[in-house]
């Protein structure tokens, strides 16, 4: 897939694959390739593999290659697949070759969860993750507080495609999309909750949180935005807010944030037919009260999507 290509599915709804783990907490590929191909029927064919929502810091290295191998045979051709990648710079460049040869499209480069930082560093990181293969790449910009001359320096790497922005900044936002590269795509991490704002200050891609078990939602969001029916579009974002927010609670028992994240698309999941399977530490399942709540409110969400989609 050459760039103007993949540019053009980065200005999309975009979802991302979970991992299914089953009872012994294996990878169940079957499930993995199931889900592909049903999330990529309904309309979406830009998809993170081997991201956040995939439990990628759960996965062993062997895994992460099997995953997106999985995600990339069960997906139609004509599919953009985004994988990611990270940790030091070795280790994310050899990933990365990997992922190239197992037919990604985009390397999708993790937030950098190294405890000290420095802007120079992280932009001769990604260059030389961008050296290493001959796919583009879209930093994930998560977990630090970036300045607008870093981000706009970030867009003129010429490895560099896109951009995902999942911090809760429009300021800065707004100010990096007008100081950098017109050639780079903004992606919106942040789901259906900011998709209007962000949208309308520059964010071309959208990643749908509820996506992952009803894509129906992120394609009809998107293509709400543009076209400019704005009416609908908070409608949508209203009707998904529930879910959304349900998302970011920490869960029983749990004092840090967003622990329910990935178990509760998990449970939407299974509701919506497909297999959402286990997680592995550090998630925990949802409680039976938290999975009861979930059902409710996936059931609010669907009698929405039959009345008005």
């Amino acid at each position: 897939m050459d760039r103007n290509e993949v540019r053009h599915h980065l200005r999309d709804a975009i979802t991302g694959l979970v991992t299914p783990f089953n009872d012994s907490l294996s990878v169940d590929h079957d499930a993995l390739a199931a889900n592909a191909h049903a999330i990529a029927e309904q309309g979406i064919d830009t998809l993170f593999a081997c991201s956040n929502v995939s439990e990628y810091h759960s996965l062993s290295h062997e895994e992460r290659i099997a995953v997106t191998e999985t995600s990339v045979n069960a997906l139609p051709a004509n599919a953009c697949v985004m994988a990611g990648v990270g940790g030091s710079t070795k280790a994310a460049r050899e990933l990365g070759a990997k992922f190239e040869d197992v037919g990604v499209d985009v390397l999708l480069v993790m937030p950098p969860h190294h405890t000290y930082k420095h802007e120079r560093g992280l932009l001769s990181y990604y260059g030389r993750i961008g050296e290493a293969v001959d796919i583009p790449l879209v930093p994930y910009i998560r977990g630090f507080d970036p300045s607008v001359g870093f981000l706009a320096d970030l867009t003129e790497l010429e490895s560099v495609i896109g951009i995902k922005w999942t911090l809760e900044d429009l300021p800065t936002f707004s100010a990096a999309v007008e100081a950098g590269s017109d050639d780079v795509v903004w992606i919106n991490g942040l789901g259906e909750l900011h998709a209007i704002a962000l949208y309308y200050e520059g964010a071309e891609g959208m990643a749908s949180g509820i996506g992952n078990f009803e894509p129906r939602i992120g394609r009809a969001l998107f293509d709400a935005l543009e076209r400019d029916d704005t009416g609908l579009a908070r409608r949508i974002r209203d009707a998904t807010s529930p879910y959304m927010r349900f998302r970011h609670e920490p869960g029983e028992g749990n004092t840090l944030p967003v622990g329910n994240s990935i178990p509760a698309v998990k449970a939407g999941m299974e509701f919506a037919g497909l297999t959402g399977g286990r997680v592995r530490e550090p998630l925990v399942e949802l409680s039976d009260r938290e999975y009861e709540r979930a059902r409710d409110l996936y059931e609010d969400l669907e009698s929405f999507i039959d009345d008005t989609l």
